[in-house]
C-alpha cells in the first residue's frame, strides 16, 4: 500500500498566501505576504509534496499569480502541483517546463474534455483533475458557477485518459475545518480507477487518523490548508503519524 500523502496548501491571492471560506474570494484570512517563505516553513516541518492554487487565475481564466509561484519553486525542492487558471496546452507545458510536477486541471475539465485527455496523452503521469463540489454538483469558474455534472460522472469521463489523479473537494466544508467529506470522496474513488484525494475541511488530527482506516487505503491522500495555519493540526504530530502507518 503507497503512503498516504499530506499535501500542505498555498492559495494565492494578490501575490499572498490566503485562505478562504467556501471559496469566497472577499472571506480571504492572508497568512503570510510571503508565499515562497510558506512553502520553505512547510518542507521544514516534513512535507514532501506541495499543493498551490492560483485562485485569481481561476477566475480569470490564465495564469495571475505567476511571480509568486516562480518564487516558491526557486526555493523547493520537493514536488508541487498546481490549480487555476490552467485552460489550454501553452499554459500545462509553460508551467510544467518551469518546474510544476503536476498541473491541475479544473473548469476546463468541465467545459473542455477532450484538452484534459491530450494534456494526460502529451504529458504522462503530470496531469490531475480538479473536482470541487457544492453537494455532489461540480462547481467552476473558481467555484462561481454550478454546473449540472455530478462528481462521478465528471470523475467517470476520465477513466482511460491517463489521468494521474483527481483532487476532490467539497466546497461547503472548504476552509470550515470541520472534517473532511470523507464520504463523498470515498463514494468518488471507489466509482473510478483513478487515484483521488481528497480536499475541503481538514481539521484536526482526527482527519490524518481517518485516512489512515482501511477503507480509506484507495485514497492517494488529503490537502490540508486552514488547520495548519491555525495550529489545530500539529505538522509534526500529523507527519509522525503518517510515517508510523507507511
Amino acid at each position: 500500500m503507497a503512503p498516504v500523502i499530506l499535501f500542505p496548501a498555498i492559495d494565492l491571492k494578490d501575490g499572498r498566501c490566503v485562505r478562504l471560506v467556501q471559496g469566497d474570494m472577499n472571506r480571504a484570512t492572508v497568512f503570510n505576504d510571503d508565499p515562497a517563505d510558506q512553502a520553505e516553513t512547510f518542507v521544514e516541518q516534513g512535507f514532501s509534496y506541495l499543493h498551490v492554487v492560483d485562485l485569481d487565475g481561476a477566475f480569470a481564466g490564465k495564469p495571475i499569480n505567476g511571480t509568486a509561484v516562480d518564487n516558491i519553486l526557486s526555493r523547493l525542492t520537493i514536488p508541487v502541483q498546481l490549480g487555476g487558471g490552467i485552460r489550454n496546452l501553452a499554459t500545462v507545458e509553460g508551467w510544467l517546463e518551469k518546474g510544476i510536477s503536476r498541473v491541475i486541471i479544473g473548469t476546463a475539465a468541465v467545459r473542455d474534455p477532450d484538452f484534459v485527455r491530450e494534456a494526460a496523452r502529451k504529458f504522462p503521469g503530470k496531469v490531475a483533475v480538479g473536482i470541487d463540489a457544492w453537494d455532489s454538483k461540480v462547481a467552476v469558474e473558481g467555484w462561481a458557477e454550478t454546473s449540472e455534472l455530478t462528481t462521478q460522472e465528471l470523475g467517470k469521463r476520465f477513466e482511460d485518459a491517463g489521468v494521474a489523479a483527481i483532487i476532490y473537494t467539497d466546497i461547503a466544508r472548504d476552509g470550515l475545518v470541520q472534517g473532511l467529506n470523507i464520504e463523498g470522496t470515498l463514494a468518488l474513488a471507489k466509482a473510478v480507477s483513478i487515484p483521488v484525494i481528497a480536499s475541503g475541511g481538514l481539521g484536526s488530527i482526527k482527519d490524518v487518523e481517518r485516512l489512515l482506516e482501511p477503507d480509506c487505503a484507495i485514497l492517494e491522500g488529503a490537502i490540508t490548508g486552514r488547520a495548519l495555519y491555525d495550529g489545530r493540526l500539529d505538522p509534526a504530530e500529523a507527519i509522525a503519524l503518517l510515517k508510523r502507518a507507511s
